[in-house]
């Protein structure tokens, strides 16, 4: 008899931010394989007999290469096991879920997937920001400030990503930053365009900072990467943020 694996997202790491269906799923799994950025207190949801297997990749850690992540969901599925894939954020942005989607579909093994709230839109609430304006900002882009190397990516669409009129979301941008601010610019970005970064959203250290392209690209020079971090430009980033 073979199991069922159910890729769960968890969102940006704040327990309450995971919706209900992903809590039952949690709390049906016989394993959990896990990402660092979906442990902490949204594991405190699997149920006391789930096998808690942590197969995270961070830049520039050991990390868990991909095949041994396919590999296992392989091995606890067709071994009759319900699976619970736990990726933070939703885990089809940006999470790789294909590549593991396929390892599954090759297996003959049933899955769903269970979406969660994307880390662009918890920062954007934290820092109390829409991501779209009427007349201003009528799209939103979700880009990848790294590729597999952990540099800027080569195929980038300058024209897309130096529209002042729209909402841009950068991930995993932090140490290309000041590299990918220059190129926006001399495409004709405005260097004073608003700016946010995001770090460590919806976990006790997040931390929220406000500046321009070019200023930010300034204080970015040289940063270590040693949170998860999001960046957003456009006509947005320079609201203030909620009351508390």
């Amino acid at each position: 008899m073979t199991g069922f694996i159910s890729f769960v997202s968890s969102g940006p790491g704040d327990p309450e931010l995971i919706t209900l269906k992903a809590v039952d799923r949690l709390q049906q799994a016989d394993v959990v394989l896990f990402d660092d950025l979906a442990s902490g207190p949204v594991l405190g949801h699997a149920g006391a007999r789930a096998e808690l297997i942590a197969v995270g990749k961070r830049a520039g850690r050991p990390s868990a290469k991909q095949e041994h992540v396919n590999a296992l969901l392989v091995e606890h599925g067709l071994a009759g096991r319900h699976v619970v894939r736990l990726k933070s954020g939703d885990s089809g942005i940006f999470g790789r879920l294909e590549e593991e989607m396929a390892a599954l579909r090759g297996a003959g093994l049933r899955y769903e997937i269970i979406p969660g709230v994307p880390s662009a839109c918890a920062a954007a609430a934290m820092a109390g920001i829409p991501l779209t304006r009427r007349l201003t900002a009528r799209r939103v882009q979700f880009v990848t400030g790294a590729d597999v190397t952990g540099g800027l990516p080569e195929a980038v669409n300058w024209a897309a990503l130096a529209d002042a009129q729209a909402t841009t979301v950068v991930f995993m941008g932090k140490r290309t930053f000041p590299k990918l601010a220059a190129g926006l610019i001399a495409h004709g970005l405005p260097p004073e365009t608003s700016a946010l970064m995001a770090e460590a959203v919806g976990h006790p250290e997040q931390t929220l900072l406000r500046d321009t392209v070019a200023g930010l690209a300034a204080r970015l020079t040289g940063a270590a990467a040693d949170h998860p971090t999001l960046i957003l430009y456009g006509p947005l980033a320079a609201f203030d943020p909620p009351a508390t």
